[in-house]
């Protein structure tokens, strides 16, 4: 074949070349990701920054996914926990108490009279009288039949009610066994009516364990 034939056909053949712009394209991404060489042993071309990117969406959805159902199994798991644990004191001293009007008392003057009975031993005692101040109540006095260098006692005048309250002191203990306290007080003349006045008592155990009695003095 002549130079001038081979010519020809190569020109018809450039003619109808139609170039594939999309792998031109990939190409030349392919390219650019590419690493610069350095002289370092070679390494396999890197995915095109299209597939990176198809990989990284593909990833982000699974492990969103993931992430998702995780979720939902750690609450469906904390759902079934029991709620939180809540530590209660030991069990306080064994105890139990009566309040009642003394038989001593009269038309002018009354004493009220708390009996305790505990069955251990105590290292923690507060015990307390409230007197609902009717007509003509006031304080004339108390007692106690434990040491009174025991106790530390005092008498409050509130609104409605004179408060005797007998406080353990730090470093004394209570044994087991019968206890009273009493609170005396006048009264207008006539019978007075105790059914509003209240005792309480605190306990408390060498272990730290309390026990709170409650009640009232009758009619």
């Amino acid at each position: 074949m002549d130079d001038a034939r081979l010519r020809q056909r190569l020109k018809e053949a450039a003619d109808a070349h139609r170039p594939d712009r999309a792998r031109i394209l990939a190409r030349v991404e392919r390219g650019l990701a590419a690493p610069v060489p350095t002289g370092r042993p070679t390494r396999p071309a890197r995915p095109s920054v299209r597939r990176r990117w198809t990989v990284v969406v593909a990833v982000t959805a699974a492990v969103t996914a993931a992430v998702g159902l995780g979720g939902l199994a750690a609450t469906s798991l904390d759902d079934r926990r029991p709620g939180p644990v809540t530590t209660l004191p030991a069990p306080g001293p064994t105890a139990r108490a009566t309040g009642t009007v003394g038989p001593g008392s009269n038309r002018w003057w009354a004493q009220s009279d708390l009996a305790v009975t505990t069955g251990s031993p105590v290292a923690g005692l507060t015990v307390e009288v409230r007197i609902v101040r009717t007509p003509g109540v006031v304080s004339t006095g108390h007692w106690r039949t434990r040491p009174a260098e025991d106790f530390t006692v005092t008498v409050t005048e509130e609104a409605r009610a004179l408060v005797y309250r007998w406080t353990l002191k730090p470093g004394r203990t209570v044994p087991p066994g019968p206890h009273a306290f009493a609170a005396q007080y006048d009264h207008a003349e006539g019978a007075r009516d105790a059914s509003g006045d209240t005792y309480r008592v605190l306990l408390t155990g060498p272990d730290g364990g309390r026990t709170l009695l409650r009640g009232g003095f009758g009619g």
